[in-house]
């Protein structure tokens, strides 16, 4: 507990803007990801294979890659970077850089575990529900949804653990600024590159473990809960 209490005021910081970045990814990648997840899972499009692979693609490539591919998107001579400047819209060094660079990274993981557990799903009660009238929108809400819930909370938590640790995709978009973009991985990283830095970023590895052990009992706590249901 000794080496908890001594955590400076950027630190904390630091623990918050993760807890922020984490939380911003997984609510804005689930409602995605679960929609991809449904194509995949349910489509019969040709071209299933080609959006598997580039939504699996983040999850191969490199973190770096990925960030910089983010920096030719978003920044000012970027593809969305003249959309950008007409609306006011700043992503490049800022926090919603690190949430969007954040969400990208752990997006194959959300979308994989929502597909596996709509896999899962006997479709002979779709289709039964569709036989007696029901609509898409009603087969979605009361079948497919609840059916998949757990799979969904297994997912989120799995994104939610990712963001926690994402480093090289956020520092390459977001940068490294203490109070602004500097989330816990990206504090370790500067600690350890400053002379008498070791116990600091042992501290932040501490929080960061106890972080992400508490987002995993709580996720098998809510899964318990809803298999009791």
């Amino acid at each position: 507990m000794e080496t908890l209490v001594n955590l400076s005021a950027q630190d904390t910081h630091a623990i918050w803007l993760s807890i922020k970045v984490a939380c911003g990814a997984t609510l804005i990648a689930t409602p995605i990801g679960f929609a991809v997840a449904y194509v995949l899972a349910f489509s019969r499009m040709r071209s299933k294979a080609l959006l598997e692979g580039v939504v699996n693609l983040p999850l191969v490539l490199p973190p770096v890659v990925v960030g910089y591919l983010l920096l030719l998107l978003f920044g000012r001579s970027g593809f969305l970077g003249p959309l950008l400047q007409r609306l006011d819209i700043r992503i490049i060094f800022t926090l919603a850089g690190a949430v969007i660079a954040s969400a990208v990274v752990g997006f194959p993981l959300l979308v994989r575990a929502i597909r596996i557990g709509m896999e899962g799903i006997d479709r002979n009660c779709l289709q039964a529900a569709r036989t007696l009238g029901a609509g898409w929108w009603d087969v979605l809400l009361t079948i497919t949804l609840p059916l998949s819930g757990r799979a969904v909370l297994a997912g989120m938590t799995m994104m939610f653990a990712r963001s926690l640790g994402e480093f090289g995709a956020t520092i390459i978009l977001a940068g490294n600024i203490p109070g602004v973009t500097q989330t816990i991985p990206l504090a370790i990283y500067e600690y350890t590159n400053t002379p008498g830095g070791d116990r600091m970023a042992l501290n932040l590895c501490l929080v960061s473990i106890l972080l992400s052990f508490t987002v995993l009992l709580l996720s098998e706590a809510a899964t318990r809960t809803m298999r009791r249901k």
